[in-house]
């Protein structure tokens, strides 16, 4: 956590997986284009930025791009050091970060690149419990007061004084809890989304549990959600839907109560209750320095590019969401200030 990128071997498993996938065919190829790309972050956005890569080695083989997944507040670090030219990111800058990026005199643009939902699991041999889950109950869960739970049903008596439960009261089982570190974008996600609010009411920090099973690595966290027959996890809906067969969603209920699964149209309609946007942020000034980096960008903002959300399991977005996009990259000149 906060490393540098392992750009040396991840750039070469980076170029051999490109490579592979471009050997059936390539469009119109500029062997002039040359260059360096340097792109950490997120390991939800990666995968996305990998299918990018891809294409782009079609067109500009000789440009090296290395891309490597510690967690979002991780690739922020690096990208507020100036350190890389691209941050993937799985929530919004935060302030800490934007003043981290202002200081050190880092400009910046924001570009949406796809819509994703976070997946609340547990393993599919779990029969014991509810299928649908409300904030209250994912609180009594895994929030802040929910400490040496190690069996659902002593999460009982606080979701009792929460109220607005769908699952509670919960069955005599063991809880053991996976989930992504404090590093990770999914992790900040879950807590702004779910915790903060019922924390806040409640006067306790805005946070997780801290004694469960945390992982940088989403499919660390898929195994540990497999493990155990009534688990409890989550993680970003693309690394459900990969693994279906190993794991089962909870439907979520929202504020109007309804229990709605995580699906690629309920994620892009926001109806299910824990969606949220995800970026890459690009360094201005290298941007404008780097033609590889201008081309790349042009790409991923592209229909094409833009398409490669739902070939790694994400939500695309919508025509008005790409156009955005597309038009606050066309427009860059002057643009993505810290203080903006």
């Amino acid at each position: 956590m906060g490393n540098p990128p392992r750009s040396g071997r991840l750039l070469a498993a980076t170029l051999v997986l490109v490579a592979a996938a471009s050997a059936c065919g390539r469009a119109a190829v500029d062997d002039g284009l040359t260059g360096n790309i340097v792109i950490s972050g997120s390991s939800t956005v990666e995968p996305i930025s990998i299918g990018v890569a891809e294409r782009f080695y079609d067109v500009a083989p000789n440009v090296n791009i290395a891309i490597d997944g510690p967690g979002t507040g991780d690739g922020f670090e690096l990208f507020c050091r100036g350190d890389i030219d691209i941050s993937n990111a799985s929530r919004a800058i935060s302030q800490p970060e934007i003043a981290a990026c202002e200081q050190a005199g880092i400009t910046y643009l924001e570009l949406k690149v796809a819509n994703d939902g976070i997946a609340v699991l547990t393993s599919p041999r779990n029969e014991r419990t509810s299928d649908c889950l409300s904030f209250s109950d994912i609180y009594a869960l895994v929030g802040p007061e929910s400490q040496g739970f190690n069996n659902w049903s002593a999460a009982n008596s606080l979701a009792e004084q929460l109220g607005n439960t769908k699952a509670a009261p919960f069955p005599n089982a063991p809880l053991a809890v996976t989930g992504p570190g404090e590093e990770s974008g999914t992790y900040d996600s879950f807590i702004e989304l779910v915790i903060e609010d019922l924390a806040e009411a409640r006067g306790h920090e805005a946070q997780s549990r801290p004694d469960y099973q945390a992982s940088g690595d989403d499919n660390v966290i898929v195994q540990g959600i497999q493990g155990s027959d009534t688990s409890f996890g989550w993680v970003g809906y693309a690394f459900y839907d990969a693994s279906r067969d190993r794991l089962k969603a909870f439907r979520v209920a929202g504020e109007d109560g309804a229990c709605v699964a995580p699906t690629p149209e309920t994620i892009a309609d926001n109806s299910y209750p824990i969606s949220r946007p995800l970026f890459i942020y690009v360094n201005l000034e290298r941007l404008e320095a780097n033609p590889a980096l201008q081309e790349f960008v042009a790409l991923y903002v592209s229909d094409d590019g833009l398409a490669t959300a739902t070939e790694a399991g994400y939500v695309e977005l919508n025509d008005e969401e790409a156009r955005a996009t597309a038009e606050a990259f066309e427009a860059r000149a002057g643009t993505g200030s810290a203080d903006e």
